[in-house]
């Protein structure tokens, strides 16, 4: 319930997502924050006594303005932006110690989005929150968005544009001497820089299209979506004028329900230096198939806590719904088995939710670029979002590849620091199916089901 003494612009407050902003009896500008509900957001400051800077910001509120957007992820790039240019007291105040990330869109033949922090931002003579970048800086970057309050809120909204913008974090063959497609080629996330699949003109095109989404201007890129449709489509660029109509559709229809969820029941203002951060000693989890032409085929689940094994946590699984050998539809199924098992309400916690099965800090499995594409095509089916490495074998563990998203700078930090620990995940995980295939062939040998 907000005190009656407090000014609400038209009264109430939409059961909607937007941005909302805090201003004192001086009418001074105090916060600004984004919400999926903006009366469930608000109205959780004033349900329960605060310490430290919550409780001094909500004891000077006096009114309430919002503006209300259409999805969550506009709301994210709202709020951004309108700290940038306002430059509320407790925002700045909560920017002080240079932790938050910005996005920073390298100036170079292949522009790259960065995600960065406020401190690095500075190293390179750029004040983050400077409403138009200097000379100098504008030679390294085409723009700096931010401060963003929620790193994961930011990677996520990344990768949800990512399918209407395929914006690429690689570099041109001339540069790295590989003409080798990435995992997000293949997954329809990169128009293929890293191959030259791309030319640099039609590549900066995407580049400015993730610069309007970024200003705010979702209108004003659809409006320009659809121009270079239709030329395409005049010019009988047929495939590339199906791909810009897929894009806008995509872009108009965006789920990004959950994307801030997280922050709607945790208040902010407090230092969460750790939010974002894979813990390598929380659950991991790491899968495997094991089968001798199809036939007796299972999968494996091993969980890992605190670096060791957590041997009451695994799982098995009998694949029911393949014939024949064909790993990849084997892991797909036992993916998806496992992460319909998943309720919110288990997130982070051992019990809880339908059978108490947690989301895992990471998800390792055995296979490289085809298993992790079938395994990233279960999670956007089922709508779950889970940090998720391959493990490419080599003629030796030294030779073992990690297959990651490598755009992704946390994911890649955890992929070198991790190595060690996932391996070893693996071969467990390989040696409890290989131990359960066995199990079932023996009890099939003697006619036991």
């Amino acid at each position: 319930m907000i005190p009656a003494g407090i000014q609400i612009k038209g009264g109430a407050l939409p059961d909607s997502p937007g941005v909302y902003f805090y201003y004192d009896a001086a009418d001074t500008l105090l916060y600004v924050g984004k919400a999926t509900s903006l009366k469930k957001r608000v109205g959780s400051y004033f349900v329960k006594a605060h310490d430290g800077r919550i409780a001094e910001m909500v004891g000077r509120i006096a009114r309430i303005e919002f503006i209300e957007t259409p999805t969550v992820i506009e709301a994210l790039v709202l709020e951004a932006n309108q700290i940038k240019a306002k430059k509320p007291y407790y925002n700045v105040l909560m920017t002080d110690d240079k932790t938050f990330l910005y996005l920073a869109i390298t100036n170079e033949r292949y522009p790259r989005p960065l995600l960065m922090r406020g401190l690095e931002l500075e190293r390179d003579g750029i004040n983050p929150f400077d409403r138009e970048l200097s000379a100098k800086a504008k030679k390294k970057y085409l723009s700096v968005f931010g401060p963003y309050t929620s790193g994961p809120s930011l990677r996520k909204a990344l990768d949800l544009v990512r399918r209407s913008i395929p914006w690429s974090d690689c570099s041109p063959p001339e540069v790295t001497g590989r003409t080798r497609s990435c995992f997000n080629v293949h997954i329809g996330k990169c128009l293929g820089v890293c191959a030259g699949i791309v030319d640099a003109k039609s590549y900066k095109r995407v580049i400015r299209h993730l610069i309007l989404f970024f200003e705010g201007k979702k209108a004003v890129l659809i409006r320009q979506m659809e121009k270079e449709m239709k030329a395409a489509a005049k010019a009988e660029r047929f495939e590339e004028a199906a791909r810009l109509r897929n894009n806008m559709s995509a872009l108009e229809h965006i789920r990004d329900v959950a994307l801030i969820m997280r922050e709607d029941v945790e208040l902010p203002l407090e230092k969460t230096p750790s939010e974002g951060m894979i813990d390598l000693d929380g659950r991991i989890e790491a899968y495997d198939i094991s089968n001798i032409s199809g036939t007796s085929a299972v999968g494996s689940m091993v969980v890992f806590e605190e670096g060791k094994p957590a041997r009451d946590k695994y799982r098995k699984f009998k694949i029911k719904t393949v014939k024949g050998s064909n790993d990849f539809a084997m892991l797909a199924e036992v993916l998806r088995r496992r992460l319909k098992r998943f309720s919110p309400l288990t997130k982070g916690g051992a019990n809880g939710g339908r059978d108490g099965w947690p989301l895992p800090e990471i998800m390792v499995i055995d296979g490289g670029e085809g298993q992790v594409i079938a395994v990233r095509h279960i999670m956007e089916e089922l709508g779950v979002e889970v940090p998720l490495i391959g493990i490419a074998k080599g003629f030796d563990r030294k030779q073992d590849r990690l297959v990651y998203d490598r755009g992704d700078l946390e994911l890649a930090r955890v992929a070198n620091r991790g190595k060690e620990l996932f391996q070893k995940a693996r071969d467990e995980s390989h040696r409890f199916a290989v131990r359960y295939h066995r199990e079932l062939r023996g009890r099939k040998s003697l006619g036991i089901r």
